[in-house]
């Protein structure tokens, strides 16, 4: 089993974590995560430089940095940006969510193979759970036409983003009642594959307090 290493911690609206090796225990991983807070929402992002090793690091981070400079931007305009500072790397697929509780909403917009999966904790006449589909492409190489999913959001409910390092039959151990720590730790350790850099951020909508 590769060595994981996990990173988590809470920002206004909401607690997340994420969990993540490198291929073969190397030193850097292509596979990165953001959680950025902004006045009124909570920006977070998957980025997954293709292949592995530095030079699917160096992809991954400047995407990072640009995400980091201005996490209130729509999610066109910050994929854009990406794609823009990915253009002399060898490029990246990239998923990204931003929490907005004015509207209680979540917009989604995926460029590439990052999975994704939003499950309410009491889903009503909504569905209980939504594979949030990307378009085909490649930011800093080929983008394709950007359009926005948004859906709505309560307290307690779930968003798990992962890499392709991931199998995708991760689904049943998404659950809104464990912690987001318990969730992303369980996937890299029973989902992770052996061939790739793999990452899985858990992200739970605390909401504005009552």
């Amino acid at each position: 089993m590769k060595r994981p290493s996990a990173a988590g911690g809470e920002l206004p609206l909401i607690e997340w974590c994420a969990a993540g090796r490198a291929l073969n225990d190397g030193p850097v991983s292509g596979d990165l995560h953001v959680a950025e807070y902004f006045p009124g929402g909570a920006l977070v992002a998957v980025i997954d430089g293709l292949g592995h090793g530095p030079e699917a690091a160096v992809a991954a981070q400047a995407a990072a940095v640009a995400l980091r400079q201005q996490p209130d931007e729509t999610l066109t305009v910050l994929m854009t940006l990406c794609h823009q500072a990915l253009r002399r790397t060898r490029g990246a697929v990239i998923s990204l969510a931003s929490f907005n509780a004015a509207t209680a909403t979540v917009s989604w917009l995926g460029v590439g193979n990052v999975a994704g999966l939003f499950v309410r904790r009491s889903p009503g006449t909504l569905a209980a759970r939504e594979g949030l589909v990307a378009r085909g492409g490649v930011v800093g190489y080929r983008l394709p036409a950007l359009r926005e999913a948004k859906m709505p959001v309560l307290r307690g409910d779930l968003l798990v983003m992962a890499t392709d390092g991931i199998g995708s039959d991760f689904n049943p151990d998404v659950t809104p009642d464990r912690p987001v720590e318990d969730i992303a730790r369980r996937i890299l350790r029973v989902h992770a594959r052996s061939n790739d850099d793999a990452l899985v951020l858990a992200v739970l909508y605390r909401g504005v307090p009552p």
